[in-house]
Parts: C-alpha cells; structure tokens; sequence
C-alpha cells in the first residue's frame, strides 16, 4: 500500500500515487496547476484538498500519460487535463 498523497513543500506539489496496468506509479502536480486548473477564483486554497477532491480526474491524466510513454515520477501538466469535465 503506498503512502497516502501528501503536500510536498520543497516543490510546491501535491504526491501521490496511482495504480495503471505498469503498476503503481508516483506523480505530483504543483500547487498552481491545482489552483488554475480546478480553483481559480479561490484564495488560500489548499492543495492537498483540491487534489483529493479531483483523484480521480488527476489520477486518469497520470494514467494516459504513462500510456503514452512518460516515467516515473510522472508530474501533471495542466495541458495533461485539458479537456477533462472535472
């Protein structure tokens, strides 16, 4: 079982891991990612929360971009979640 996601001050960035078909793979996405992409008007938001509350929308853009070829450590774009309903 891996390590639950936690903010990772250093990098500005939220880990975390997911499961894909190469098995689990660790990733990040940096705090202004999170906040552009799913809390614009937000301020003060948590990261770590923005993350948890978008899983599995993160988790599906770490999962094509392994699909695509991309190693581990994967770090999510925001051009990785264009597109995404989320």
């Amino acid at each position: 079982m891996p390590q639950p996601p936690f903010f990772h001050e250093e990098s500005a960035s939220v880990r975390f891991w997911v499961q894909t078909d190469a098995g689990l793979i660790g990733a990040s996405i940096s705090r202004s990612v999170l906040h552009h992409r799913f809390q614009p008007g937000a301020k003060d938001d948590d990261p770590l929360q923005t993350y948890g509350a978008h899983a599995e929308t993160i988790g599906a853009a770490v999962r094509m971009r392994v699909a695509a070829g991309s190693l581990e450590p994967v770090m999510v774009r925001e051009y990785d979640l264009r597109g995404t309903a989320d």
